[in-house]
């Protein structure tokens, strides 16, 4: 891969001469790069895929190509592109539906709006895995008519597809009113009883991990109630009775179920198993008896998820934030807070609630400005990034409290380029502070020269536009490739420069890319 000339292809300044000779000279990874120019054109769009085939697929699906560039005959993939974007003809839906090739039947069978002569034909495919595919995405009619497919794989994804209507999915949770299932995919391929082996070693087995048939198709009926669990049509009243069920991961995907009722949550609350409370935790459906009980559990992630709760009180909230390693995120709880929680939370004598409360951006200009000020570290690094903060009350909270403020406070979009760089000159340097400052739209050159150190700054600032144009050049041919591609893609690289490059790929006498005015020789 060339990654010069992959960033090039990127570079949003490169002239539309430029862009077109470049598609002429194009591989696979820099047509890559082409086709997500905004700027390229219907005409540079239907060049591109005549260069390189799969290009064709992306710019189908980023709206570049319409019906009348493709014949579906010469370029599969990209009329399924089309016909998944509901652009394509139906015509073609109809030539795909009928193909040979099963790999582009089951491309097919995933695409919306198709014709019903043509889903007809799918749902009665002689390759299940064709019908299958039909029965994750396809509509509510049919959906109720697969339900009774004597395959136990179709039957699971229908379970998982949410056009099926509630009552079709409480039938495949239930059984009821439905045939047993005749065959799954462990016994189509093994004599049963069969359990696969995780780690088997033959290559020519696909079936999942855990699959297992002892002529009842137990675990694909399993994952059938595990995508009916997360599937938002399921009627919660069917879905109860996993409360009880042996599998842990069941009684998790029940946990975390909208319109959990407030007896079926708390018997879950006891649950053995610290994952299926810790789902529990963070449902939104839990009522506040839960949500205490939950707060004295002595699972750390189960209160970390609760302590994210939209809806967890503050006085719960405060004993999570002084004996739960929250991190440094944003919560809904805080979030929400009303302006005269706010002032409480400003107020409290417990910095990790103060912490907590400063990732808030939408502060009044007296409580962060306070926040600022405060004693402790955790509180002024999280406020640090807060728009609004003065240039002199950004250099104080550095001064009070140092390296460990400092990569808050370049990432701050306010900071003025003359603390960027008095930050890009701390001694010993702060890494983290140097990647904000790499990426700051108010770093200047002599911030990112110093940035250029660094070896994750470096791929940073070899982006920025502020980066000297002579040093631009010469990163171009840097040791590290993700360099080079950032500093090919900077705007500010000269034009002259991108045109010695395209003129290398193209094989000019005497030039190449990486050579000629990049120094390389």
């Amino acid at each position: 891969m060339n990654h010069v000339l992959c960033g090039l292809a990127a570079n949003e300044a490169l002239p539309f001469e430029l862009v077109g000779r470049l598609i002429a000279v194009a591989d696979e990874d820099v047509a890559h790069s082409l086709a997500r120019r905004a700027d390229l054109g219907r005409e540079q769009a239907v060049a591109l895929a005549a260069r390189v085939e799969e290009s064709a697929v992306q710019l189908a699906y980023e709206g570049r190509l319409t019906a009348a560039d493709i014949d579906p005959r010469t370029r599969p993939q990209a009329a399924l592109a089309l016909l998944d974007e509901c652009s394509g003809d139906p015509e073609w839906a109809r030539l795909f539906a009928r193909d040979p090739d099963v790999e582009r039947r089951l491309k097919l069978a995933a695409c919306p709006g198709l014709p019903a002569d043509v889903r007809e034909t799918l749902a009665a495919d002689p390759d299940v895995r064709v019908v299958v595919e039909l029965a994750l995405w396809t509509t509510a009619d049919l959906t109720a008519r697969l339900a009774h497919h004597p395959h136990a794989e179709v039957r699971r994804a229908v379970a998982a597809n949410e056009a099926t209507p509630p009552r079709v999915l409480a039938m495949l949770v239930s059984g009821e009113g439905l045939p047993p299932a005749e065959r799954c995919l462990v016994c189509d391929a093994e004599e049963t009883p069969c359990a696969h082996d995780p780690h088997s070693p033959r290559l020519d087995c696909d079936l999942r991990p855990g699959a297992s048939c002892d002529g009842s198709h137990e675990s694909t009926l399993h994952e059938l109630a595990q995508q009916a669990l997360q599937n938002p049509a399921t009627p919660i009243r069917v879905l109860l009775g996993f409360a009880d069920h042996p599998s842990a991961l069941l009684r998790g995907l029940l946990a975390a179920r909208p319109g959990l009722p407030p007896e079926t949550a708390a018997r879950l609350s006891g649950d053995p198993v610290p994952g299926v409370r810790a789902e529990l935790a963070g449902n939104p459906a839990i009522d506040d008896a839960v949500i205490r009980v939950l707060a004295a559990d002595r699972d750390h992630e189960v209160r970390r998820r609760l302590a994210h709760h939209p809806r967890v009180p503050l006085d719960v909230l405060s004993g999570l934030a002084a004996a739960t390693r929250i991190g440094s995120s944003l919560l809904p709880r805080m979030a929400s807070a009303s302006p005269a929680e706010v002032e409480g939370l400003a107020r409290s004598s417990n910095p990790a609630l103060r912490m907590l409360l400063a990732e808030r951006r939408d502060l009044p200009a007296g409580i962060r400005d306070a926040l600022a000020d405060d004693p402790d570290a955790k509180v002024v690094k999280s406020v640090a990034r807060h728009p609004g903060l003065s240039e002199a009350r950004l250099r104080s909270m550095v001064e009070r409290h140092g390296a460990s403020v400092v990569a808050g406070v370049a990432a701050n979009p306010e900071t003025p380029p003359a603390l960027l760089e008095d930050l890009a000159g701390q001694v010993p340097p702060v890494r983290k502070a140097l990647c904000e400052i790499a990426r700051h739209p108010g770093a200047t050159g002599p911030a990112l020269l110093v940035c250029l150190a660094d070896r994750k700054a470096r791929r940073v600032a070899a982006g920025h536009p502020a980066l000297p144009p002579e040093v631009l050049v010469e990163l171009l041919a840097d040791r590290d490739w993700q360099v080079g591609e950032a500093a090919a893609a900077n705007p500010s690289l000269p034009t002259a420069v991108m045109a010695e490059l395209v003129s290398g790929a193209e094989g000019a006498p005497g030039t190449r890319p990486g050579a000629g005015a990049l120094g390389t020789g």
